[in-house]
């Protein structure tokens, strides 16, 4: 693509955009989608850059209370090293203001990012495939959840506050859960995933990934997990792991969660 950036405007991400935002996130080899999209739009502003009224770079910020993540960071590959990802992060940064940020990088993004000021936090592993049923899962449930005790539990263990996304996607799949905490079994990309997992302790995690793998057996799974041991769980289950990201922060505030519980694997890499 010929162009220079001083003929690409950027303007307020809307619904209108969501064709052409999947078009760019199938060329660069991402699985989302229309509904995945629209989704975290739903939970977001944001802005695409136009170029003759063609979508060419796109950036979301979801506002989760006093936390901001930034997600959906994408530039037309014929586009990629004219700085249109810089002014893509500071249209977001200026949307996400004085919150604290929260991103998923991964390793082409990682130097713009660190040039912006974030900084690494830890990394989260990508783990799919045809997943395979252990023996048993006990202990889960499926009906009779507290939606409220689901978003205190997961407030408690990311610091984020996603009543309305928890509330949209436990109305869309199936929860899983026991006293120590739960999963959300839904429709994504190339099949399902399970995110959020949040969990007092790695054993209620592995039953609750056990959970699914028996709810879906045969079928394809994904979770998205900065936890290396129910990473290697998932593995004995059938996923593969094939990929990921470095987890990201600017502006942090002081963690006062993930004492009593703590987040196995995300929604998304882009909702957290």
């Amino acid at each position: 693509m010929t162009t220079t950036l001083d003929r690409i405007q950027l303007v307020d991400f809307c619904a209108d955009h969501l064709p052409a935002a999947v078009r760019l996130s199938q060329q660069a080899g991402w699985p989302h989608r229309a509904q995945d999209w629209a989704l975290t739009l739903s939970q977001s502003t944001g802005v695409a850059a136009l170029h003759e009224g063609e979508v060419v770079g796109t950036a979301l910020v979801s506002d989760f209370g006093d936390v901001a993540a930034l997600n959906m960071i994408i530039v037309d590959e014929g586009l990629r090293g004219r700085r249109l990802g810089r002014r893509l992060m500071d249209a977001a940064i200026a949307r996400a203001g004085a919150r604290e940020m929260r991103l998923i990088a991964t390793l082409d993004g990682l130097p713009l990012y660190e040039k912006l000021g974030f900084k690494a936090t830890g990394d989260v592993a990508q783990l799919q495939g045809m997943v395979q049923a252990p023996l048993s899962a006990d202990g889960v449930k499926t009906d009779g959840y507290d939606l409220d005790r689901l978003i205190a539990m997961d407030r408690a263990a990311s610091g984020l506050e996603r009543s309305d996304l928890l509330k949209r996607i436990s109305e869309q799949g199936q929860v899983l859960f026991t006293d120590q905490g739960f999963a959300i079994l839904r429709d994504f990309g190339r099949g399902k995933v399970l995110g959020p997992i949040v969990a007092q302790n790695l054993e209620t995690a592995r039953s609750l990934l056990a959970a699914a793998a028996q709810a879906e057996n045969g079928s394809f799974l994904r979770i998205d997990t900065p936890v290396p041991e129910l990473g290697a769980f998932a593995q004995e289950l059938g996923l593969d792991p094939v990929g990921g990201g470095i987890c990201m922060v600017l502006h942090p505030h002081d963690a006062t969660f993930g004492k009593t519980f703590q987040t196995y694997g995300l929604v998304s890499q882009a909702l957290g």
